[in-house]
């Protein structure tokens, strides 16, 4: 089992070659011997390691940004330097794309709400973590439940707050409530390059209301007026796209958009498939694509299972269906529930899980292929319903 501090060296892939760290520390400490070289016939000039405090600022960052990202992470701890330089606009530019990073699938279970599992889905490896919330803030001791990932960041509900948490940076915030006693339904986190938006509908009085948090302003804002009926599945969250939530309504099946800047609900006109059992949403969150995932069938049954993009016009366009030895197998683990049935973008793969099984259907969506991904072999068999999945792709820079 990995500990929280032997998180951030695990997420990083390796690159490069290995560096000789105690040269660099030298920075730190100008008063430092230098260290001796071994000679060989082959090997370059040794260089005094008191130059490296002789450089000037702007050369050793130039230098420091071609460090692999996983070498630079362990060496910043060596002294308050090295980890200012993590902000340095020569190391941002570098290394402020996702691509350094490995991306995971994340699973969680209330039965261990401490330990996560976690699929590389670059590697085709499982790995656990310990995160111990509480040691990090006094205010997680209890239960923490995680609500939502988005780009680098989760969010997990605590008893009177929300923790937005960058577990690759370990730097937190906690959000209030925005009201005492206060339940919600349908959270959502959207994160994004500028800053990040909790979303939930809360239960009023007699009426619903939405509660929005923008992060860049650090304030709740509450919108009445709420309209449309939506699924009290609570398992799938809104779909952000072109700056709206998107949700599907219950039976008969529709589409509502909430925008997230002005806080209006809308009804998109467009006409799903007939002869709909269960609908899903997905968004690829880069490129502009709407899908959407439902099962096809009669008298409440699902006799298949297929996808379809939004294309021109509003209309949806059937891109692939389920093979019909996998489309039995989802249905058999759901028992026909199709409730428990919750979907989402991991960095080219919709995924569909079920909340009651521990294996994870996904859609490649560049070879148009179908995949089971097994059950993780650390998960013990007592565990029969509660998988929750996310994905997780670590952001460097993802602000808090």
């Amino acid at each position: 089992m990995e500990s929280l501090s032997e998180v951030p060296n695990a997420l990083f892939q390796m690159k490069g070659q290995r560096i000789r760290a105690n040269s660099l520390r030298s920075q730190a400490n100008p008063n430092a011997q230098p260290i001796t070289i071994s000679k060989s016939p082959t090997s370059p000039p040794e260089m005094d390691a008191g130059l490296w405090s002789k450089l000037p600022q702007e050369l050793l960052e130039r230098i420091l940004s071609f460090l692999p990202l996983k070498n630079f992470m362990s060496l910043r701890s060596t002294c308050k330097h090295f980890k200012s330089l993590l902000f340095s606009p020569t190391f941002i530019s570098k290394h402020s794309s996702s691509s350094s990073f490995s991306s995971f699938l994340l699973l969680s279970h209330p039965q261990c709400h401490n330990h996560f599992a976690f699929y590389d889905s670059a590697l085709g490896a499982w790995r656990n973590f310990a995160l111990s919330l509480s040691a990090l803030l006094p205010c997680a001791a209890g239960q923490a439940s995680l609500l939502s990932t988005s780009n680098g960041l989760l969010c997990f509900s605590l008893s009177n707050s929300f923790l937005v948490f960058n577990l690759l940076t370990k730097s937190s915030r906690v959000i209030e409530f925005p009201a005492y006693p206060f339940t919600f339904e349908l959270f959502s986190l959207v994160s994004t390059p500028v800053g990040y938006s909790l979303f939930m509908v809360s239960f009023g009085s007699c009426t619903k209301s939405t509660f929005v948090y923008d992060s860049k302003v650090q304030f709740w804002r509450k919108f009445n007026g709420f309209d449309p009926i939506l699924s009290d599945n609570y398992h799938q969250q809104g779909v952000y796209y072109e700056g709206s939530l998107y949700f599907v309504t219950p039976e008969p099946f529709s589409v509502a958009c909430f925008d997230l800047e002005s806080g209006k609900w809308e009804r998109p006109n467009t006409e799903l498939p007939r002869e709909l059992m269960f609908v899903r949403l997905v968004s690829d969150g880069g490129d502009g694509k709407l899908y959407l995932i439902g099962g096809v069938g009669r008298n409440g049954i699902s006799r298949s299972m297929k996808l379809w993009e939004l294309g021109e016009g509003m209309n949806w366009v059937e891109v692939e269906s389920l093979p019909e030895m996998m489309c039995r197998k989802l249905m058999s683990v759901c028992f026909h529930n199709y409730e428990h049935l919750y979907c989402f973008w991991h960095r080219g793969f919709i995924c569909v899980c079920c909340y009651t099984w521990p294996e994870v259907l996904y859609f490649k969506v560049s070879r148009r292929t179908w995949h089971w991904l097994p059950k993780c072999p650390s998960l013990p068999d007592k565990w029969s319903c509660g998988f929750r999945w996310f994905s997780f792709v670590p952001e460097l820079y993802a602000s808090v």
